[in-house]
């Protein structure tokens, strides 16, 4: 590749990390992680009203970017360093680079987790041969033990954002964005730590200056942000994109952000979770809350990227089933397909089979049904029968709503913490 010359890029000399480093860790890497698809989501550019690419590193072998930092920085330890093996700290998707690429090289490793990480994160990290350790509540309290742990027995900490090796590695993503597709008008990256954000960066602000360059971040946790935006820190919380809920960014990430990057945005949950659905649902792959997280930016403020074209990084897939059922099924029930019915019933035969003819007539399906007639205000000579339904769109449900009211029942809609 080119590089065109940037003056925004006159201080990359002063950086951590160079577009020379990043196009070596390229080379190092070839052949060893897979060069994902960048295509365009046709469907989703027509919804959102741009025209959006996707950089499918959910992908990897290991389901996350991380497998190029992590491979990387393992092909930089010396020999004495391998023998004696390595440690990482991580929510999982590090934890899971680091183990199979260890593990494909015949270099020990022992991985550290918080106790709370999804359970998907830990058994795929112990399948790749990993001494998993689960330790703290918090990234922060596993990080902390985890270098304990490395100083006691000599090992070589591999940190999952905050070493030029690791940044290096996560900028080969720009390297393919610019070569395999046409050249966005701005890219979205997910931050925790910042290497991902870090090293793609100062690949694109070589390669492609004229590239608007945003951060997207939980609102719960937007410690980047906080540090070079000087905003409020989050409250933190259970996120669903665990992955970049990061308290303490990255000393090296957070200087080449503060000096490369345009703008980072902050995104709810729910913003989250509609992007994981979204996904799941109209591009039929799985991302995970930080994966899906630059399609929730988008989703959170459409009218920026409108007309543009916009390349989003998927950055991984690895979610708990469970959970991502639940995300799905509360998606659902925002978009009015199922809903919960509490009806008041009268105390008389027939009445079950009266409110099942309605709801048969204006095709709603009815998946479950509950009687409560002892801890409800509904009067002794009646019952609070609960319908759970399924609609075609929230158009569809108030239109059942509607025809159970004029029948001369008594119906609302309960919340998800309804009974």
């Amino acid at each position: 590749m080119n590089w065109a010359y940037n003056p925004r890029m006159s201080k990359q000399h002063f950086l951590a990390v160079t577009s020379t480093d990043i196009e070596a860790a390229a080379k190092a890497i070839h052949g060893a992680v897979k060069r994902t698809p960048f295509v365009q989501s046709r469907t989703l550019s027509k919804i959102l009203g741009c025209e959006l690419w996707l950089k499918f590193e959910n992908q990897q072998f290991t389901a996350s970017f991380k497998e190029r930092g992590a491979l990387n920085r393992l092909l930089h330890l010396s020999d004495g360093e391998k023998q004696r093996g390595v440690i990482a700290m991580s929510a999982g998707n590090h934890a899971q680079g680091v183990a199979y690429h260890a593990a494909r090289l015949g270099i020990p490793a022992t991985i550290v987790m918080p106790q709370g990480t999804p359970t998907v994160k830990v058994e795929g990290t112990r399948a790749h041969g990993a001494n998993v350790m689960l330790e703290g509540a918090s990234l922060e309290d596993a990080a902390s033990f985890a270098q304990r742990f490395c100083a006691q027995n000599n090992l070589t900490f591999i940190h999952p954002y905050d070493d030029t090796h690791v940044i290096a590695g996560q900028g080969t993503i720009a390297l393919e964005i610019l070569d395999d597709g046409p050249l966005p008008e701005t890219l979205i990256v997910p931050i925790g730590g910042g290497g991902l954000m870090a090293g793609n960066a100062v690949a694109m602000r070589a390669g492609a200056p004229q590239v608007e360059l945003i951060g997207v971040q939980s609102e719960l946790f937007p410690a980047m942000a906080a540090r070079v935006q000087g905003i409020t820190p989050g409250p933190g919380g259970d996120s669903l994109a665990e992955g970049i809920a990061v308290k303490n960014p990255g000393e090296l990430t957070s200087e080449i952000i503060a000096e490369l990057v345009d703008d980072i945005v902050l995104v709810s949950e729910a913003e989250l979770e509609r992007a994981v659905t979204l996904l799941l649902d109209i591009e039929k792959t799985v991302a995970e809350g930080a994966g899906a997280a630059g399609l929730a930016a988008i989703l959170h403020e459409p009218e920026r990227y409108r007309g543009k074209r916009v390349a989003v990084i998927l950055c991984g897939g690895n979610i708990d089933l469970r959970l991502l059922g639940e995300v799905l099924n509360r998606e659902l029930a925002r978009a009015g397909r199922i809903a919960r019915l509490a009806v008041q019933l009268r105390d008389r035969p027939g009445e079950l089979a009266t409110l099942t003819r309605i709801l048969a007539d204006e095709a709603a399906n009815v998946l479950e049904v509950s009687h409560h007639r002892v801890f409800t205000l509904t009067p002794a000579k009646g019952a609070r029968t609960v319908f759970e339904v399924e609609t075609r769109d929230m158009a569809h449900l108030e239109h059942v709503v509607k025809a159970i009211r004029d029948a001369g029942y008594k119906v609302s809609l309960l919340g998800p913490d309804e009974g």
